[in-house]
């Protein structure tokens, strides 16, 4: 999915083109970047690109979906997921590929470390916290690459900017939710192959760098405020309902509080919380009104 990525897509389709592994295909779903991503995707001449080029911004969850759908419609027997603000050896596919047979996994995804301090950890695996209502949580975040994370192990939650599942693993829980539009799309998915029994392997033999960026503000930013917070309640309303996800949603609360009163956030920080937390019932109780109409 790309969204406004020149600055990132050369180096990005560079490494996917060069890879060892030959026998793919590579769908880019473009949520109507106004720089130059779609002139420099069509101006890449591998015959195995396919470009779709949405009107719309559709979100991160739809836009992987799209690609998804395509893939699995080109009879694709796995699908991989990443970001294009990653760069990779040319060895990427084919490793994880193989890890997915060697274990007898569903999904499998690499190391992943920054790109400007590619010593350093960004996810070595995760996992799902059950006592903080499922929250998800890198292993090795900000820790120096130094061996510690080099074992392979099963893990039951990674961030989508780079996984390779098995076609599978959609017919069993489906697509990705697209009323998240952007952050928790990821841990949602995750959390339904959790419940469903699948299986997610860490092969930190497999790295690539992430260009870990600020495109949409960072983490105190606004947009990333509004839609993480929105998110992480329609999240546990979802998957527990209202009276089970009450201790969390009040967790939250507390949380909110504590940001507002030892100034870490100002007043009109405090309204966006609160407004960004109502909006996540709205968006609950238009799930629900999806499901009662049977829409997808």
């Amino acid at each position: 999915m790309s969204y406004n990525s020149a600055d990132v897509l050369p180096d990005f389709l560079r490494c996917m083109t060069t890879q060892t592994h030959r026998e793919y295909l590579l769908f880019v779903v473009d949520n109507a970047s106004k720089d130059t991503t779609e002139h420099i995707l069509r101006k890449c001449a591998d015959e195995r690109l396919r470009i779709i080029a949405n009107p719309d911004n559709r979100g991160v969850a739809e836009g992987n979906n799209q690609g998804i759908r395509a893939a699995l419609d080109a009879g694709c027997q796995s699908v991989l997921l990443i970001n294009n603000d990653t760069e990779f050896e040319s060895t990427l596919i084919a490793q994880l590929d193989e890890g997915l047979d060697r274990y007898c996994v569903d999904m499998v995804c690499p190391k992943m470390l920054y790109y400007h301090e590619p010593k350093r950890i960004w996810a070595a695996g995760g996992e799902l916290q059950p006592w903080l209502g499922y929250r998800s949580r890198h292993f090795g975040l900000l820790a120096e690459d130094d061996g510690t994370y080099d074992t392979p192990i099963t893990i039951t939650y990674i961030p989508t900017c780079c996984v390779l599942l098995r076609s599978t693993v959609i017919r069993t829980i489906g697509l990705m939710d697209p009323l998240y539009f952007v952050y928790l799309d990821d841990v949602d998915f995750m959390y339904r192959a959790y419940k469903a029994g699948l299986k997610l392997m860490y092969l930190p033999n497999i790295s690539l760098l992430h260009k870990v960026g600020g495109s949409t503000g960072g983490e105190n930013g606004p947009f990333y405020v509004r839609f993480s917070t929105r998110n992480r309640v329609y999240y546990l309303l979802k998957h527990f309902g209202i009276i089970r996800s009450g201790p969390w949603l009040l967790v939250e609360q507390i949380f909110f509080l504590y940001r507002f009163l030892f100034r870490k956030d100002s007043w009109t920080d405090m309204i966006l919380r609160q407004r960004s937390f109502c909006d996540g019932f709205g968006v609950f109780r238009k799930s629900r009104q999806k499901c009662a109409s049977g829409t997808d």
